[in-house]
């Protein structure tokens, strides 16, 4: 396969398993936004999610993989590697970048098999402490198995790259490289009267929307709504909590458009999660300068700056979270000291041009070993 394409500019796989919405979706739909010009870029994804209108709109080719999904099931897996392989056949790319657990695994098998090198973006490892130990076990062996497969390893956070160094993988192929998202003119009033609580979530683990809604129910807020923005299988079991909990003041919105005017018409920002990379939904907040309160997560941690954009919730417990929300409802200087933190951490550290520019200079690094172990294969 001839390395780079005859535009001159390389060719980029994008993978990911589900396109639906989230924040590994939200991350590649800016990268595929950022890219095109700089790339040929070709999106490969299952489901038939909004990541596919988006490639249509911006004219990038996109390959849905029909069998391409979330399941655990060996005979899915075998063949969505066949599906996948003959995509990457079709799209010959220079670099395949994947995204998410399943997609990550069969596209450096795929990338292995076809002798094309694999940038995986790690949004957060399942083998942390927190997570359950079987999930723990399965995934710490079947990374350790596919590390040797791996050109290049981006993790989200410092404390992602941690866990990566437990890996069979080069200390020097491995980048912290934090998510960056583009600015929008939409802006909180976090120090205006407390009306609107609001979260931006998945209801499926690892996230927490039941802790939530139950520390909202107990700081006993009658003026004030919790709305909760996605979608997940969990959805009708949360509906019926919160009409238990809190009749009439919690709202599931569903999947929304426009998250920047939701941001922008809260005064404060709720996540809990039992295990978190860097979450995107967070650096909207921060970009929004709503204050921030969330669980005390070694990546969160190094998003809020170690609690100066809001507070860090020790554990999934909801009186914790019950008690900040108390402590910030009452206190309008400190929601709006918080929420102007918030905005300026984004701006110097989570803008969309330093991401994009810092993926840049991997995916330069990766073709340029190539170059190098072809030019040597030639000379010998």
């Amino acid at each position: 396969m001839p390395l780079i394409a005859p535009t001159g500019r390389p060719r980029i796989a994008c993978l990911i398993t589900n396109s639906e919405t989230g924040g590994a979706q939200t991350h590649v739909a800016d990268l595929l936004r950022a890219l095109r010009g700089r790339a040929d870029v070709t999106l490969l994804a299952g489901g038939d999610g909004p990541l596919f209108a988006l490639a249509r709109d911006l004219g990038i080719p996109a390959i849905r993989l029909a069998t391409m999904d979330n399941a655990l099931s060996p005979a899915k897996a075998v063949a969505a590697l066949r599906e996948l392989t003959q995509a990457l056949r079709e799209a010959a790319p220079d670099i395949i970048h994947t995204h998410s657990a399943k997609a990550s695994a069969l596209g450096r098998i795929a990338g292995k098999f076809l002798g094309i090198p694999v940038v995986y973006t790690v949004h957060g490892f399942a083998f942390k402490p927190a997570a359950p130990w079987k999930q723990r076990t399965v995934a710490r062996i079947a990374e350790w198995l596919l590390a040797p497969l791996t050109s290049h390893v981006i993790c989200v956070a410092e404390a992602e790259r941690a866990l990566a160094r437990s890996l069979p993988i080069r200390a020097d192929r491995i980048s912290v490289i934090p998510n960056g998202i583009a600015d929008v003119a939409a802006r909180a009033r976090p120090a205006a009267p407390l009306r609107r609580v609001v979260t931006v979530i998945r209801l499926a683990a690892p996230k927490r929307p039941d802790i939530m809604i139950e520390a909202f129910a107990a700081a006993q807020w009658p003026d004030c709504e919790l709305v909760i923005a996605g979608d997940g299988p969990q959805r009708t079991d949360l509906e019926r909590l919160a009409s238990q909990l809190a009749p009439g003041r919690v709202r599931f919105a569903g999947t929304i458009d426009n998250i920047p005017a939701l941001l922008a018409s809260a005064q404060l920002f709720l996540l809990a999660s039992d295990h978190e990379g860097l979450p995107i939904s967070i650096l909207e907040a921060m970009r929004a300068g709503l204050p921030v309160i969330a669980s005390e997560l070694p990546g969160i941690r190094e998003q809020l700056g170690d609690g100066l954009c809001g507070v860090l919730v020790k554990g999934s417990d909801p009186r914790g979270f019950a008690d900040a929300l108390r402590k910030l409802a009452a206190d309008a200087p400190a929601r709006a000291l918080a929420g102007e933190a918030g905005r300026l951490r984004w701006e110097e550290t989570y803008g969309l041009e330093r991401m994009v520019g810092a993926i840049w200079m991997v995916y330069q690094r990766v073709l340029a070993r190539v170059r190098h172990a072809d030019a040597r294969i030639s000379a010998s």
